[in-house]
This record gives C-alpha cells, structure tokens and sequence, in this order.
C-alpha cells in the first residue's frame, strides 16, 4: 500500500466534500423546481415544460447522493450507525421524496383530470421541500453536535428524540438550504425556459438569492459566535472540549473555509445581477458556485470532526478517530476511482446536453 493512514483519512474526507457538493450542485436544481413549480409555472402547459427540463436529470443525479452514503458507510462506520439512529425517519422521508419526485412526473403527464394532476403537483412540491429541509436541518444538528456516546461493546449510541432535531438554529438551516436550492432552480428555469414561466422564475430565483444571503450570513454569526463550538485538546488523545467561539476560531484560521463561505454571500449576489442583465447561463453557474460554498463552508469550519457529540464530547467523531481500516480505505479508494468518473461524465454530458438544448431553442426562430 504507498498511501499511509493519515492521507487515506484525509482522501475519504475530500471524496465525502466532493460527492456531497457535487449532489447539492447537479440535484439542487431539480429540488429547486420542484419547489418553484406551483409558482412559476400558471396553467397545465406551463407545468409540462418546467418539467420536461428536468426530466433528463433527475435519476442520473441521485447517483452523487448513493456516492454520499457509500463514501460514509466505506470509510466512517460509526457515523453511518449514528446518522441512521438519529436521523432514521428524517432520511427516510427523503428516500421517499427521492423516489416519488420521477414517478408523480410520470404520472402526472398521463393524468387526465384536474383534481389528479393537482394532486400529483403536491407531491411533487413536496418532493422538492423535504429533502431540501431535512439536509439543512441535518447541518443545523451537526453544527450544534448529536446527543449520542459510545459504548466500549455496543459502541455508538444514540441519546436525543426526533424532536430534538427541530431546534430554533436547525431550523433556520433548514431555511437556509430552502433558500438557496430555490435560488438554484430559479436560476435553472430562466436559463431553460421562455415566455412569462422565465419571467417568474428570474423573480423567485432573485427572492431566493437576497434570502440566502441575509439566512446564510445570520445563520454564520449564529453558529460562530452564538453556540458552543468544539476543539480537539489533545489530539494524540482525541480528547475533545466545548469552546464558546470555538467554530469561529476554527473558521477564522482556515483560508479555505472564509472562501467558501465568500462564494456562498457573494455568488447569490451575482445571481441577482446577472438575472437583471439577462445572463441566464452565467447567473446558472453563479448559483452553481453559490451552493458548493454554502454546502463546503460547513464541512470546512467544522474539520476534523465529522459529527461532534453534545452529550460526551469525547465521544465525537473525527476524521481520525472514527476511520475503517488502512485496508478497507484503500480498496474503496480503487474501487471509488472508477465509480467517480463515471458519475462525472455522465454529469459533464448532462451539462452539455443543457447548454445545446437552450443554444438551439433560441436560435430557433
């Protein structure tokens, strides 16, 4: 093996960035219009081709959120165990919005009355709204740490309720990541469509962006100066302890988390005014920009833990302390090198097929 420990550890925490920005980025979109679609899109025809845009995306995409959960199963067993005792219901409903959003597209495409096709449009709306509230809400509790401790033969267990997720900070993340995956699919449909569904979507992606902006910047005060933040004491040890600004020292002290999180306030920024000028592609990938710092900046300010616990610090998870084995890192990075480019080629063809679509529908007279 010419890859030590330490840089296995480190190539797993990129994979898991990566894959996690990655699917905010190519499947954000498609939540976005979910979102948008009972507000942008007025009458039958309208709602056809808000989603016929979509359609081509919406599975391939997914496959960057099965990244996600390999990349934490392979390489970060207990976290795996932890996310999936805390976090049960709340990943389960987004399996289902994941599953349901394809199929009411179906089928609302070969519904015949209205009553049916407005019922599959809930479903749909919904589609959008439950993961994008479900992963904010996520980071909201990852930020805050995750009522769990380990047991020397059970090992992680988890303390808190379902309730206890639904806290005044989680939930303005939970605002925060609606915002922004608004924004993107905003962004999306005015670059993809015409006419007054264009039009509407400029307006609520620009909405979307100005409320990013102020939920992102007070949600960054709140997590920097108004929770407790963790620190690792001893690092030989693993010993962790909570530091009132701890965050925001461990932010101000990495280059790469204040950049992220400047794209994240200025990127939407752009959004707006790119939209103002007409520039549809390049507002697309200002938003793009935009979600991968807001997405990166969390995981960033928060290295080296991946989940800090609230109830025994020194039960929290870290890049170093919660990793598999040097073998079972390795083989998964093998097996990660041929998986991952094909997830991005298919990503690439996607993008490119978009950018011939929108060329060709305005050059057609």
């Amino acid at each position: 093996m010419f890859l030590d420990y330490e840089t296995l550890r480190i190539i797993w925490w990129l994979i898991l960035g990566v894959t996690l920005v990655g699917f905010a980025v190519v499947q954000g979109f498609g939540l976005g219009v979910a979102m948008l679609l009972p507000f942008v899109a007025r009458d039958n025809g309208e709602r056809n081709a808000v989603l016929g845009t979509v359609d081509l995306a919406w599975d391939g995409n997914q496959a960057w959120f099965l990244l996600a959960g390999v990349a934490v199963f392979a390489a970060w067993p207990p976290l795996h165990v932890i996310a999936f005792s805390g976090f049960f219901f709340a990943m389960f409903a987004v399996l289902l919005a994941l599953i349901a959003r394809p199929v009411a597209s179906a089928l609302r495409q070969n519904a015949r009355s209205v009553p049916a096709r407005s019922l599959w449009d809930g479903v749909l709306f919904l589609s959008g709204v439950v993961p994008a509230v479900v992963f904010g809400i996520a980071v909201g509790n990852v930020l805050q740490g995750i009522p769990f401790h380990v047991e020397p033969v059970v090992g992680p267990v988890y303390d808190g309720g379902f309730r206890d997720l639904f806290n005044p900070f989680a939930l303005l993340s939970g605002l925060v990541a609606v915002a922004m995956l608004c924004m993107h699919g905003g962004t999306y449909l005015a670059l993809r469509t015409d006419a007054m569904v264009a039009k509407r979507a400029k307006v609520a992606a620009s909405a979307a962006a100005m409320a990013l902006i102020f939920l992102f910047a007070v949600s960054g005060l709140w997590a920097g100066l108004g929770i407790n933040g963790y620190a690792l004491t001893d690092p030989a040890a693993q010993t962790v302890g909570l530091v009132a600004d701890g965050w925001f020292q461990n932010y101000v002290s990495r280059l790469d988390a204040v950049f992220a999180s400047a794209c994240g306030l200025i990127a939407p920024l752009s959004v707006i005014l790119l939209l103002d000028i007409r520039m549809p592609l390049q507002a697309f990938m200002a938003s793009c920009v935009g979600v991968a710092g807001v997405v990166a900046a969390s995981g960033l300010t928060i290295f080296p833990f991946l989940l800090p616990s609230s109830t025994d610090p020194n039960s929290s998870l870290t890049v170093w302390g919660a990793s598999a084995a040097p073998s079972t890192l390795f083989n998964m990075l093998i097996a990660s090198i041929v998986l991952i480019p094909m997830v991005i080629c298919y990503t690439v063809w996607a993008f490119g097929r978009l950018r011939r679509d929108t060329l060709e529908r305005r050059k057609a007279p």
